[in-house]
């Protein structure tokens, strides 16, 4: 499958990490697209975590909606006791060793659901499994899913309180993840014709020097980019994830990671605007007007 390209004669503006009821955003994919339209988006990246099911409906509304849609996926990685999210864009969905890595992926959300809800039971609430599977897509079940079924039931407030009380580390519904690795991430997005990208890099509780030695180890297995302005980031910070991207010589790349209408920090198409010294991730793209 291709990506949907046009070139495009208005003011482009990017969006290049969102997610749809295929992962665990609240919009399915066609109202993701709609929405990104009358945000003002022209290219819209479809990133679900570890599965790429949403991807054949998103192209199709997106050529309706006259948006080019980015074909992508974001990769849960656990590097040096860290979880780390790996964006890939433009990659071939239909590749068989980024499927397969996906596949492995999903295979353990499915054993660690089981787990969180195990815990969960034993803390004396029942039915979390089934109650958050109703939330769920066929393919993904995530914390995000037992948060809502947590919430539903009266158990917390809000998002925030959920995971504050019940889905963090010492809490009683917390799994540790245990995801893929760095360098088998690169080389599935890379093997699929996609470019690698650090998703909010800046959202990671690590050191610099530490968050130093992630981007030389991601730039060195082939990495592209790192995503420098993300939903819900300081503008401080974005300037520091830009002069990072340009020492280790990484295009630099923006997403809201949206995944609801209600969270209006993460709103799709709200980013702030790219450092001016930085070398934006589409530079290069054929397809976008520069």
């Amino acid at each position: 499958m291709t990506a949907f390209y046009r070139k495009m004669s208005t003011m482009t503006q990017f969006d290049l990490h969102t997610h749809s009821t295929a992962s665990d955003g609240s919009l399915s994919p066609t109202e993701l697209v709609k929405r990104a339209k009358l945000q003002g988006v022209t290219h819209l990246a479809l990133t679900d975590h570890d599965g790429t099911e949403g991807i054949r409906e998103a192209q199709d509304i997106a050529q309706e909606e006259d948006i080019c849609l980015i074909p992508g996926v974001e990769i849960s990685v656990s590097w040096h006791g860290a979880t780390v999210h790996i964006v890939g864009l433009h990659v071939d969905v239909e590749n068989d060793a980024l499927q397969k890595g996906l596949s492995l992926l999903r295979d353990y959300r499915h054993e660690r659901a089981v787990k969180i809800a195990d815990r969960l039971d034993k803390a004396g609430i029942k039915g979390a499994y089934e109650g958050a599977k109703q939330y769920a897509s066929e393919t993904m079940l995530g914390r995000v899913h037992f948060a809502k079924f947590l919430i539903e039931k009266g158990y917390a407030k809000d998002m925030g309180d959920v995971f504050k009380r019940f889905l963090i580390k010492n809490k009683p519904g917390y799994v540790s993840g245990d995801w893929a690795l760095l360098s088998d991430t690169v080389n599935w997005i890379n093997g699929a014709g996609g470019q690698a990208v650090i998703a909010h890099p800046a959202r990671y509780k690590m050191t610099a020097t530490k968050r130093r030695k992630l981007l030389a180890e991601f730039k060195d297995l082939g990495g592209a980019a790192i995503e420098v302005a993300s939903g819900s980031q300081h503008p401080e910070e974005v300037r520091t994830m830009g002069h990072l991207a340009n020492e280790f010589e990484l295009l630099a790349s923006a997403g809201s990671d949206f995944h609801s209408p209600d969270k209006n920090y993460s709103e799709v198409g709200k980013i702030a605007n790219l450092p001016p010294f930085v070398t934006p991730i589409w530079s290069k793209w054929p397809y976008v007007v520069q």
